[in-house]
């Protein structure tokens, strides 16, 4: 693996903050099966990918030099 991504675009992260959140939930009575967990972990990812680039749009607007 050579390319380097942030963590909020992997969808293996995604997949075990998914499978935590699930357990965590089931011990609380909630019951979320294979295909609900999979739908999230979906919109989780690409919400993540948006937050990303609303991260970097800001930081080039309030970046104090301009880029070379």
């Amino acid at each position: 693996m050579t390319d380097i991504k942030p963590w909020w675009q992997s969808k293996t992260m995604w997949g075990a903050i998914m499978t935590i959140a699930s357990a965590t939930l089931g011990v609380l009575g909630y019951d979320i099966g294979d295909a609900e967990r999979e739908a999230m972990s979906g919109v989780l990812t690409s919400l993540g990918a948006a937050f990303g680039g609303l991260i970097a749009i800001i930081g080039r607007i309030k970046a104090k030099n301009r880029i070379g």
